[in-house]
């Protein structure tokens, strides 16, 4: 037998180091349970945690589905060194589409992340939002969880959190409104012919001189022509009789008087000869007195020597004999004066008013059928209001564009009548021929109308704010693009007053539902089958079952396509059952 003799220190020894050994093996092995323990245990108590998601169903808004999630991590549930990354994930028949991913951190974990305390309950917020696809609007939202705490990981069971996309904002329909170039057709209008007889000082005696004066013999001829057109009609004639101011004011006014007199004889006369006949009324005779006014006029217009000396004195003196007297003082000025000036200031001035009758509407609808040449742009767009048939409209609105090449009036109300079609294509090349006439805003509103429905909403939303100032149908077609964009607030100032169904639908999808309701009951969509259907959404939201349920029927009687959809729109998930 051999015998091994070990010291007391060496046993000493030899136990120690198999006692820390021991030691850190047990440590090393009570980390590891407490980590997994940790994680096993939060992920079993994962549905404990609170998660409120608004709104729930998901509901599209801007062409995103927007995620609003708060919650609440309870206490004792975090443990202090774990790391979570949390990612909600919309997953639907074709596929799935994860929203960002949050991370969370215990109080004692390394890292940056919100840090979720042990003891105390501890709150949370989330928002996201990913773009919508079709395939989104059967789909439901989950919450993966991954749990990390030193080297290892966890999977926590995916937690559902909300039911499928409720796609609502896509019922908005497309009423843009575009808008017609007015015409300018006034068939009765007003005008004067005029002309000026002029006299010697101190006397009120026309010369024959004066009569063979052009705007004179104009004046003949036109009364002539009056005489034989039934289109042209004489409604008065006034008379504005002047005297120039020099000599005495009491005779200077009495002068003026019987200028407008001999004038109005001169009138007389020519009515008379072409056989007018007219009220006793007719002519109106005006005594000015002196010209003060026109003699300034002339004395500004002139090359005088020291006319602005002469209007500082107008200026300065309101007494006409003051005033003459200064003036008359510049000696050498004056004589200028008298020369020049003063002989034009005594006049009649004679305003013959007359009408213009155009055409009636049986004549120009004739007219735009037999000889369309004849008539001028306002005419033909006249007629083309008239017509109630829209490719009757169509057609003339053409002969104005072919007639008229530089009046976009035409290619605009030619593209507005193929809207009204339905031909979009066809209206927008003329929309933008009338925008290459003529840069206005009426058919930049109507070109973005267009735009918008082809769906591009920046340059349309650019084209809108170009025509502007074409009216509130403008403002209108931003409401729309502020719909689609989901700013409904926006939407409902563009607006305004407008009574129909996507203005009932933007304060709906605003949180209004009584307006909503109120402005639907007000528009001409109030029995359509899309009226019943939004009036059922509007109960659904006021939680009103039995008002869902009658306008859903409604609606289906109407468009049975709207019974089918429904049964799985996700507005009447809670009502599903009594459908």
């Amino acid at each position: 037998m051999r015998i091994i003799s070990i010291n007391e220190n060496s046993i000493y020894q030899v136990m120690k180091n198999y006692t820390l050994k021991s030691l850190a093996v047990i440590v090393v092995a009570a980390l590891t349970l407490v980590g997994c323990n940790g994680l096993g245990k939060m992920s079993k108590n994962a549905p404990n945690v609170s998660y409120n998601v608004d709104p729930s169903p998901l509901i599209v808004r801007g062409d995103s589905v927007e995620l609003n999630v708060a919650g609440q991590y309870p206490e004792k549930y975090f443990s202090k060194k774990a790391t979570i990354e949390v990612t909600p994930v919309l997953i639907y028949p074709s596929g799935e589409q994860a929203y960002e991913a949050a991370f969370y951190q215990g109080e004692d974990a390394a890292g940056n992340y919100k840090v979720i305390s042990y003891e105390a309950p501890t709150s949370f917020s989330y928002s996201d939002r990913i773009a919508y696809t079709s395939d989104m609007e059967s789909s439901d939202l989950y919450l993966r969880v991954l749990g990390s705490q030193g080297k290892k990981t966890k999977e926590f069971a995916p937690l559902p959190l909300a039911k499928g996309v409720r796609t609502t904002p896509y019922l908005m329909q497309n009423d843009d409104k575009v808008i017609l170039a007015k015409d300018n057709y006034v068939r009765i209008t007003n005008h004067e012919e005029y002309a000026v007889i002029n006299y010697l000082i101190n006397s009120s005696v026309v010369r024959p001189s004066e009569l063979k004066d052009q705007d004179m013999k104009d004046m003949s001829a036109f009364v002539k022509a009056v005489a034989a057109n039934d289109r042209l009609e004489l409604t008065g004639a006034v008379i504005e009789a002047y005297a120039s101011p020099d000599g005495e004011l009491t005779l200077n006014e009495n002068l003026a008087n019987d200028r407008a007199k001999s004038a109005h004889k001169v009138v007389g006369a020519e009515l008379k000869k072409n056989k007018i006949e007219h009220a006793e009324n007719f002519c109106q005779e005006m005594g000015k007195g002196e010209d003060w006014d026109g003699f300034k006029q002339k004395m500004e217009a002139s090359d005088i020597k020291d006319k602005d000396l002469i209007i500082r004195i107008l200026q300065m003196y309101s007494d006409p004999a003051k005033r003459e007297q200064e003036i008359k003082n510049l000696a050498a000025t004056y004589k200028v004066v008298a020369n020049e000036i003063l002989p034009q200031l005594r006049r009649s001035q004679i305003h013959l008013k007359y009408k213009k009758i155009g055409y009636s509407d049986e004549e120009i609808l004739a007219l735009v059928k037999s000889d369309p040449d004849t008539l001028n742009v306002e005419e033909i767009l006249y007629a083309a209001k008239l017509s109630a048939n829209l490719d009757e409209k169509l057609r003339i609105y053409m002969i104005a564009e072919r007639n008229f090449p530089n009046d976009y009036r035409g290619s605009n109300n030619a593209g507005y009548v193929l809207m009204m079609m339905g031909k979009a294509a066809q209206a927008k090349g003329q929309f933008e021929k009338a925008l290459g006439i003529k840069n206005n805003p009426i058919s930049s509103n109507n070109l973005g109308a267009i735009v918008r429905q082809e769906g591009n909403r920046k340059e349309a939303m650019e084209l809108f704010k170009e025509g502007a100032s074409a009216g509130a149908e403008v403002n209108y077609n931003m409401g729309l693009v502020n719909v689609q964009d989901g700013d409904y607030s926006s939407a409902i100032t563009n607006f305004g007053s407008e009574k129909t169904f996507n203005v009932a639908l933007a304060k709906m999808l605003n949180g209004d539902n009584t307006g909503a309701q109120s402005t639907l009951d007000a528009s001409a969509d109030k029995d359509s089958a899309l009226g019943f259907y939004l009036a059922a959404i509007i109960a659904a939201r006021n939680g009103d079952a039995a008002a869902v349920k009658a306008n859903v029927d409604k609606a289906g009687a109407l468009d049975p396509n709207l019974a089918t959809k429904a049964g799985a729109d996700l507005e009447f998930v809670k009502f599903w059952d009594n459908l």
